[in-house]
């Protein structure tokens, strides 16, 4: 009750009609962090339930926790294995955590002070969209990528991502996607290469921090088991490298009903299907590739758990999210084989099907009115 008092003072300047009434937005932020929202639906077509965006967003980073943790563990891993020097797992830990922690807190800064300007100057409340997204930055970029290249793709994806098209829940492309990919085309060499996935690989001799896709591409053999290609000992991206922690944090989204399971097994079908054809053929290291290493490496299943299902940027429609889904799968697989230039192709493959999204909405909605005008004209035949 105390905090509660506390803040309704702070707020008082910034009520109506007073002084700071203009940037209430920003301290309302803070309030609504805390505490549920006090404004509520009363009237409309609108579904009442205990859930808002605030806690859809909290959950969605509970379920990022794991991924994460590991990711900072692997970092200091990948650093100390490919060093040869002696570590124990805490020396892992606090190395990743030197190396990753200043990534969010700039993620955070730079795309949380954006995010309050645009709330300021539009006069609306702040939305906790950006919780997931400024998490979800670090946490796809390869460790070494400097802090200021950070803060501008972090800019960029609010900007250019976000808020050009009005907002929380209004864009069209997945944020965090729209970051990685801005940072992967204006800096390439901190974005691709055997330096940039392990950390301070750069100013140490010998090191080969290639990931297992570039390894392919390059046609060179990959020396990694199936397990450790699971586990997620391989370098990678900070918190992409682990199928098995991120399949814990798919489990959290399906049972809190936050991420669609119809596009999570449907990349999975799609990726499984072209993967098992391109095995058939075998041209290349890439297409020899087992179909089921496709699913566990590269990002994959990350992208189909955490991206591809943003409820704003995905299909809406039942048929849709199976339809953007296998889609999603079948074009992450194709791009992998047939440009080894972008060997990791789900980043490409969730932006390609972001854009045909409402597309398919749209014909799946198109197709089922189409249904029923058949269904009501044979039911009026036959009552004629």
């Amino acid at each position: 009750m105390n905090l509660r008092n506390t803040i309704d003072q702070i707020k008082k300047p910034f009520g109506k009609g007073q002084k700071l009434e203009r940037f209430a937005p920003a301290i309302n932020a803070l309030d609504t962090f805390l505490y549920v929202p006090n404004h509520t639906t009363q009237k409309g077509a609108h579904i009442r339930d205990a859930v808002d965006l605030k806690r859809t967003m909290i959950t969605v980073i509970i379920a990022l926790v794991p991924a994460l943790i590991y990711g900072i563990y692997n970092t200091g891993y990948q650093y100390f294995i490919q060093t040869g020097e002696a570590f124990t797992y805490l020396d892992a830990f606090i190395h990743g955590s030197w190396k990753i922690l200043p990534m969010i807190a700039v993620s955070y800064g730079v795309g949380l002070a954006i995010e309050f300007g645009f709330a300021v100057y539009r006069g609306h409340e702040v939305n906790e969209g950006y919780l997931v997204t400024g998490l979800l930055i670090p946490m796809i970029m390869p460790v070494d990528i400097p802090l200021w290249m950070v803060a501008i793709s972090v800019a960029f994806a609010v900007f250019i991502g976000k808020e050009a098209f009005g907002g929380t829940g209004m864009n069209i492309l997945n944020p965090a996607l729209t970051a990685r990919a801005f940072a992967f085309f204006a800096y390439p060499t901190y974005m691709s290469g055997n330096q940039v996935w392990v950390s301070e690989a750069s100013a140490v001799d010998g090191i080969s921090g290639e990931t297992i896709l570039g390894s392919l591409a390059s046609g060179n053999e990959v020396s990694y088991s199936i397990f450790e290609m699971f586990m997620g000992s391989v370098p990678g991206s900070i918190a992409e490298t682990s199928t098995l922690w991120v399949l814990v944090g798919a489990l959290i989204l399906i049972f809190t009903g936050i991420g669609s399971w119809r596009i999570m097994l449907g990349g999975v079908i799609g990726a499984a299907v072209v993967g098992m054809l391109f095995n058939l053929w075998g041209a290349n290291e890439l297409m020899s590739f087992h179909w089921v290493n496709h699913l566990i490496v590269g990002g994959f299943a990350f992208g189909v758990v955490f991206m591809a299902t943003d409820p704003v940027s995905a299909a809406q429609t039942t048929q849709g999210k199976w339809i953007y889904g296998i889609l999603v799968g079948v074009f992450c697989i194709l791009i992998r084989v047939f440009n080894p230039a972008y060997p990791e192709g789900v980043m490409l493959a969730i932006l390609l099907m972001n854009v045909f999204a409402p597309t398919i909405d749209h014909y799946v909605v198109e197709a089922n009115i189409k249904r029923r005008k058949n269904r009501l004209a044979k039911a009026t035949l036959k009552t004629a």
